[in-house]
């Protein structure tokens, strides 16, 4: 078809797209179906085929008219989005062309027509200059590999049984009934708990009882009355006064295995002694803390690359990538996104309110995934097959796995295609790191760089 097309943009990259057909085209097109129908129109009055269009025509001018329109707008459409040179026209895959009103067909005229819908946010250069970040710094220890080290004593510990003449002390997992006293010095029925097990120390009670419960017997009944801070974080204790009836009903200990090389080997038989196990320790919180801070430097580029390169997201993908979020979020609840709205609806929450919260934050990682798209594209970032043997053997160093298990688990096509863009990703990041400003960061400790994610 011979087709002239005029172009809009609009606000948040949708497009006005104006199209018009020649009147050529129009007029072949209509006669083209109207001789279709002719042939299989059955009548009264006429046998099948032998229909004039005349008759048609008079009979079915407005619905033929209609139907010949839409098929051109089709037509015209899908010519124009299934060309190569019109890649910027299209629309997203979730942006449907609207159309306010049906033109006016008159087979001795043009046919022009317009649509809106959104297209692929332009970005014809991503400004990196001026754009500074910072790393953060950290270090793993003696103090790290000790907490590591005691968690695997934790693990493989054996919890006994206290004697019932021994009191509890700290670190002691203890079972307790506890009821709160009112002002009568009765029991508050609503406030009673049977079997609550906790270890001492780590706070993880209600009333926050641990210190007063060290020294207590297994049997033993006592009232506690505790003070709350003004400021406490608990707002139904804060600023109040509690009286307490705690019962321990049993006092168990821990204990822990030694640290040797007996340990070691229980834990895993790449182990022969302590110093094996410390040193695969320390290599492994290496690796966890290298990765946070690598995170966390990808993660300040890309904020500083959204602030510096401002243009729209869409409407359409925007509500495209909270939808999806939505469906995550019910996957992750092991349920449908029905039940999902009608579980936040009993807090008062609505599906609508939950999106409104991600829109900003969602907004400023597709805006970063384009960026770091374009940056591909433009810089013709590819990996090759070396280049993914590589990676297979990184990864095999860091999960202590061959490398032909590595690459059983990426046979998967879609896990290869994964990895594959992971790797040009990161070869950009490389990129990148050399052609900003990066300077040292503050120094965070191992275990607060995690309390950030």
């Amino acid at each position: 078809m011979k087709l002239s097309k005029k172009i809009e943009e609009l606000e948040k990259s949708a497009v006005k797209l104006t199209v018009t057909i020649a009147k050529s085209d129009v007029a072949e097109n209509y006669s083209q179906i109207i001789n279709k129908y002719a042939k299989n129109a059955q009548i009264p009055g006429f046998r099948k085929g032998h229909v004039p269009v005349s008759v048609l025509e008079r009979k079915y001018g407005d619905a033929l008219k209609a139907d010949v329109c839409a098929d051109l707008i089709d037509k015209a459409l899908n010519e124009l989005f299934s060309d190569e040179n019109e890649k910027e026209i299209r629309p997203l895959p979730y942006a449907q062309p609207q159309m306010e009103k049906m033109p006016e067909f008159d087979t001795s005229k043009d046919l022009t027509f317009t649509v809106t819908y959104d297209v692929f946010p332009k970005l014809k250069e991503v400004k990196l200059d001026g754009v500074s970040i910072k790393e953060t710094q950290s270090s793993v220890g003696d103090k790290e590999l000790e907490e590591e080290l005691k968690a695997i004593q934790e693990r493989n510990a054996t919890v006994l049984d206290k004697k019932d003449d021994e009191k509890a002390e700290k670190d002691n997992i203890v079972t307790i009934n506890y009821s709160e006293i009112g002002e009568d010095g009765k029991v508050i029925e609503s406030s009673k708990r049977e079997g609550f097990v906790f270890t001492i120390g780590t706070g993880e009670n209600i009333y926050k009882i641990d210190d007063d419960i060290i020294g207590m017997k297994k049997g033993e009944t006592k009232e506690i009355t505790k003070k709350y801070k003004k400021d406490d974080a608990d707002k139904e204790l804060a600023g109040k006064t509690k009286k307490i009836s705690v019962t321990v009903t049993a006092i168990k200990v821990r204990n822990l295995p030694a640290l040797d090389d007996d340990l070691a080997q229980d834990v895993s038989s790449n182990y022969k002694t302590l110093d094996d196990m410390k040193k695969d320790i320390k290599k492994n919180l290496e690796l966890a803390m290298n990765r946070r801070i690598n995170e966390m430097k990808k993660d300040e580029l890309l904020k500083a690359l959204v602030a510096k390169n401002s243009f729209d997201i869409p409407a359409s993908m925007l509500k495209a990538e909270l939808e999806n979020r939505w469906r995550m979020m019910a996957q992750q609840f092991q349920t449908t996104t029905e039940q999902l709205e009608k579980l936040f609806s009993t807090s008062g929450q609505t599906k609508e309110t939950m999106l409104k919260e991600w829109e900003a934050d969602s907004t400023e990682m597709l805006k970063a995934r384009i960026i770091v798209e374009e940056l591909i594209r433009q810089r013709n970032i590819s990996v090759t097959p070396e280049e993914i043997e590589a990676q297979y053997g990184k990864i095999a160093a860091e999960s202590n796995i061959s490398v032909d298990e590595v690459k059983k688990h990426y046979n998967d096509p879609r896990l290869k295609e994964y990895l594959i863009d992971d790797a040009k990703e990161q070869k950009l990041y490389e990129q990148l790191y050399k052609e900003v400003k990066v300077s040292k960061g503050d120094k965070v400790a191992f275990a607060d760089l995690f309390k950030r994610q």
